[in-house]
Formats: structure tokens, sequence, C-alpha cells
């Protein structure tokens, strides 16, 4: 059914189009682009990139065209796509800086709208960032007050396991709930009981974001928002779990507004920023407002929630698949630490094994298949091509992670890949489940926090 009303939807879209004048103008420049496939007026590259496969489909037209080349979302939204851990740590490594900017993401645009750390771009963002980061480190995060945060929250985890005394169930919203109370915990200086209902519904409305986009109707509408997007669909139940999101969010800062003291260190992130707004209140160029300070909680809502819970969620899996690997993780936690310790990130170097097989199933998972759109602030000299400021790259980050060049036989799991001869864990270069880490000009602070959480 979801099959035929998608196809029924481009037809559709496709007969609209085709009312549209054949030439309208164009606002980007040419430049020197690498070559692709050919384009169709006005329907770009739809009949090779199938909404719904738009990974697969890219990944297909690089066996043709090479790790770089360009494609066409559309009509007029031109992508320069980048293939495999080479040209991905060409652009976002050594031209990091070039590389930078944020691209469309064209289902959650119009609710951002150029706010909040994930989706800011220029000073605001790097101001935003900086702040980011700092407000997290002073609350602990990378230090002994945060490992001890998630190990509180993982006991709570366990404990609820616990109750339900051996019979089968499903963990996934229990899994959200514990990751996103770390999220609360630090921006809100509050946790929530996982039988409370509004807090169940934030959960499943940041899960909802996450198939909403990656959904054959969310890619479609990347490609053709322009049109869709005064139409009825399913972008609206998107939006709908967005508004869920917000107003959680403003509920949460309104508390703070109402108790906030002048003095004393700030008791979470929201504190510091509604203290960074009354510093720079006086200020008219302050990037530090109530729209920022509401979009950036509302990305840390959604992305710290989806993004850590998705991950232990497949961990459990592949453990459950392969229980020589569970048997060997067990053992290897029993022997270093004891019965009844839970592991702290000081215990790492113990752990080599352990360490690998959440290493290879993030690498497997390949979460952020994709990556995050990137645009180029600068025009650019890449690769012998000329790639002019504002173009649009997609850095299919499941590409680096499912290099066969890198890692031997890809789409198999083995934790053996990161360790060395001597059984000590080895860093493996293209492992990059989020981003190229601190090489990158744009690693979003909060998407720094699922590997430590992992």
């Amino acid at each position: 059914m979801e099959a035929a009303g998608t196809w029924a939807l481009l037809l559709l879209l496709l007969l609209l189009l085709l009312m549209l004048p054949l030439a309208l103008p164009r606002t980007w420049t040419r430049g020197h682009l690498p070559p692709g496939p050919a384009p169709l007026p006005l329907l770009g590259n739809l009949l090779q990139l199938r909404p719904g496969a738009l990974y697969s489909g890219l990944l297909r037209l690089s066996k043709k065209h090479g790790p770089v080349f360009t494609v066409h979302l559309g009509p007029w939204r031109r992508v320069v796509v980048l293939v495999g851990h080479q040209a991905v740590r060409e652009a976002l490594g050594d031209q990091a800086e070039e590389f930078s900017g944020r691209g469309m993401l064209a289902t959650l645009d119009r609710t951002f709208d150029g706010h909040g750390v994930l989706f800011a771009n220029g000073e605001r963002w790097r101001q935003l960032r900086k702040f980011t980061t700092l407000a997290l480190r002073d609350l602990g995060m990378g230090k002994r007050e945060g490992e001890e945060l998630i190990q509180a929250e993982a006991q709570c985890l366990v404990e609820a396991f616990q109750g339900t005394k051996g019979q089968p169930f499903d963990p996934s919203l229990l899994l959200a709930q514990a990751t996103s109370n770390i999220i609360c915990s630090l921006t809100f200086g509050l946790r929530f009981p996982y039988d409370d209902q509004e807090f169940q519904a934030v959960v499943r409305a940041a899960g909802g974001i996450l198939l909403g986009t990656s959904s054959r109707w969310g890619q479609t509408y990347e490609m053709f928002s322009w049109l869709l997007q005064s139409l009825p669909g399913p972008h609206t139940q998107l939006l709908s779990h967005m508004s869920t999101l917000a107003t959680f969010a403003i509920k949460q800062v309104q508390r703070h507004q109402g108790s906030l003291g002048a003095s004393g260190p700030p008791l979470d992130m929201v504190d510091a920023f509604l203290l960074k707004m009354a510093k720079e209140e006086q200020d008219p160029n302050t990037e530090f407002t109530d729209k920022n300070l509401l979009m950036t909680v509302i990305y840390q809502l959604f992305s710290g929630t989806v993004t850590v819970s998705a991950t232990a969620r497949y961990t459990l899996l592949l453990l459950l698949k392969y229980p020589q690997v569970q048997e060997r993780v067990r053992e290897e936690l029993t022997r270093e630490l004891g019965p009844g310790r839970a592991p702290g990130l000081g215990d790492r170097v113990r752990l080599p094994y352990t360490d690998a097989v959440l290493h290879e199933a993030q690498r497997l998972l390949a979460l952020v298949p994709m990556g995050i759109p990137r645009a180029l602030t600068r025009t650019t000299r890449f690769r012998g091509y000329t790639l002019p400021q504002g173009t649009e790259v997609f850095p299919l980050l499941g590409s680096v992670l499912h290099d066969p060049e890198v890692f031997e036989q890809p789409e198999e799991f083995n934790p053996d890949r990161f360790l060395d001869a001597d059984g000590g864990f080895k860093k493996q270069e293209a492992f990059l489940p989020f981003s190229l880490g601190i090489c990158c000009a744009r690693p979003c602070p909060p998407i720094l926090l699922p590997e430590a959480w992992v």
C-alpha cells in the first residue's frame, strides 16, 4: 500500500511539474562540478534515485561515476556526493573549513530556520557550538561527574529490565527513555520516571522524527520540498512530532526562567544559556536568543535520544545473534571488573574485546549513512574540480564504514578487526559513525556524546 501510494504521489507530482515553465531562473553558479548522471528536465535524477532507497542509489551511481560525482535532487537542487574513506577524509579532514557549512535538510529546515547548534551557519554556529561544548564540559561530560550520571541511569535501566521478571518484552522504549533521561539531566537538571506519560510521548516523538526523515516520503520531500510543503501529506505528522518536543522544551525553559538565580554556577545547560542571554541582553548582535535556545534544546532531545538508543538496541540484537561474542564480552567483564561492578571509561584499556564489539556494532549499523549535508563556505578546488560557494555536499559516512578497501568483508560482523595481534584494541582511521571527529570543523557537541554512552 505504501509503495502504491508513493508512486501515485510521484505521478501527481510529475503532472504538476509539467505545468510549470520548463526553465526557471537558477540562482547557483555552474563552476566546474564533477560529472554525474544526466538530469531530466524538472525531475533531475529522480529515475536513478528512487525515494526510499536514496543511499543505495547513490552507491550504485558511484560504481559508474567514481567516488566524487554530482546528482540533481529535483529540478534545481544539485549535490556533490563523496563516497568512500579517501574522498570523505580529503574533504572533511584536509579541507575541513571549506566543507564546514551546513547543507539543507528540507524535512526539518522549516522548523529550525537556521537556528540552534546543528542548523546554524557562520558566526551563529561558531558561537553556539563553542557555548554548547563548554557548557557540557562544565556540567561533567568527559569527567567523573558525567560518567556517574550515565552509570546511575544505567542502573535504573537494569532495574526496569529486571522488573519484567523474565517475560519477553521490547526494550526499545526503555532504552530510548534512559538515553533521553541523560540528556534531560544535563539540559534541564531533571530525570523522569519511565512510566511518565508525557516523557514517553516525547521519546516516541523523537523516534518518529527519525523514521519520518528517513522514510520514502521524507526522501521524496528532500527532492521536491518547494512543491510538497504546501500540500497535505506525512510531513504534517513530522510537524506534530516536532510540536511535541517543542511543547515539552518550552515548559522546561519556562520553569527555569521562573527560578533562575543570578548568583551561583548554572545547574544545567538551560541555566547556562539563560545566564548568557542576560549577560548579552544589550548586545544587538548576540546569538543567545530565545529561538536559538529552544532550537538547541529540541535538537539535543532529538539527537541524544535516537542516536544512542538506536545504537544500543542494535548492539543488543547483535549479541543475541552471536552468542559466542556475548560470552566473550561477559567473560572479559567478569574477569577484569568482578561481578556486579559497572564499567567506566577508565576501564576501556582493560576491556579491549568489549571496546572492539561496541566499535564494530557502530560500524556495521552506520546509523547516519548519508552523513549530515554540508555546504561549501567558499569557492573551493577539490580533486581538480571547482565547487562554488554554497554547493551542497553529501559525505556518505556509510560508505566509509563499509569501505572494502579499509574493512575486509565489510558486511560481516567481526569485532576482531578492531584488535591487534596481541589482543589490544586497535583504532581504525575510517571509524566515523557520526562525523569525522576532531579533524572535522563541524562536529556538533551533542553528537559527540554517544560514543561515551554506548
